[in-house]
């Protein structure tokens, strides 16, 4: 079904200079791994303003019940494989006990009623993490992503569940999240994703990845407070979200990073399939 539309942009991407074709496929690549978190997003939006609180469903158990569909969807259609549901449904239950805690001390709000939710907690906020998942689960495999100098995975978890932990604890005593940071940098700091956009492996540090992932997902926490979907404290005239939430997004990026890999192990340049191939990321490396 898809292919068609593959070989027509394959001929349109031809027809320009190599290097505005790869930065064309590349945002389109990460637009198609994001298409469950992008789904969402355009379901938040469109239903604050085409909403009534009259109609016999309340908006966040629609949107529950929209987005558990379109993950049936996908898996059906086999937009994503029964591994990176996995990862969607563990990220879940992570997510969903966070906004339980989260919510109970006023770190933020879900204003409008629901029937399918736990302690005030609407259910539909879990696909919310789960999206963030299948984005890395997708971009894995859409982009073959390869890493070098991997930390061990006691370590991974180790610091993981000391960052998920700080999220708790830091209600109560002090917030370590400046030394977390400096450990995401000690343990990540020389790990390189290889990633293919279209023949060519390029590399990305992984800490300057988790950077600009965090920026996009602060982008989506604008979108959210923006369509009153959850509020942080003092929004009620909306006002953008703090810079603060990009850095406990990098944060939670590891943890993310952390359940893909416990599914989806990491897997090095030289398993690439094919001599060819692993020859010319073996160059790349060596650059």
């Amino acid at each position: 079904m898809l292919e068609p539309l593959r070989l027509a942009l394959r001929r349109l991407l031809a027809r320009l200079p190599a290097p505005v074709a790869e930065f064309i496929l590349f945002g389109l690549k990460q637009a198609w791994s994001c298409l469950f978190g992008g789904v969402m997003l355009a379901a938040l939006i469109v239903t604050k303003y085409l909403w009534s609180a009259e109609w016999p469903v309340q908006r966040y158990d629609f949107l529950f019940a929209f987005a558990l569909t379109v993950q049936i969807l996908m898996l059906a259609l086999r937009l994503e494989s029964l591994s990176e549901v996995k990862v969607i449904a563990v990220y879940h239950v992570v997510g969903t006990v966070m906004e339980i805690f989260k919510v109970r001390m006023g770190s933020w709000a879900y204003p409008e009623p629901a029937t399918i939710a736990i302690a005030g907690v609407p259910l539909f906020s879990g696909f919310m993490y789960g999206s963030v998942g299948s984005y890395m689960a997708r971009a894995l495999r859409v982009f073959d992503m390869r890493f070098t100098d991997f930390p061990g995975r006691a370590s991974t978890v180790l610091l993981s569940l000391a960052i998920y932990a700080n999220f708790f604890a830091h209600h109560f005593v002090y917030d370590v999240r400046w030394l977390l940071f400096a450990a995401t940098a000690l343990l990540y700091g020389r790990v390189r994703i290889y990633f293919t956009v279209d023949r060519e492996a390029r590399w990305m540090p992984l800490v300057v990845a988790a950077l600009l992932t965090s920026v996009f997902m602060w982008l989506a926490e604008n979108v959210g407070t923006v369509t009153g979907t959850w509020l942080y404290p003092g929004q009620g005239v909306w006002h953008p979200v703090s810079l603060g939430k990009m850095g406990s997004w990098y944060l939670l990026l590891f943890v993310s990073f952390t359940l893909v890999t416990l599914v989806l192990p990491p897997r090095p340049p030289e398993a690439r399939p094919g001599g060819e191939d692993a020859a010319q990321t073996n160059r790349s490396t060596s650059q």
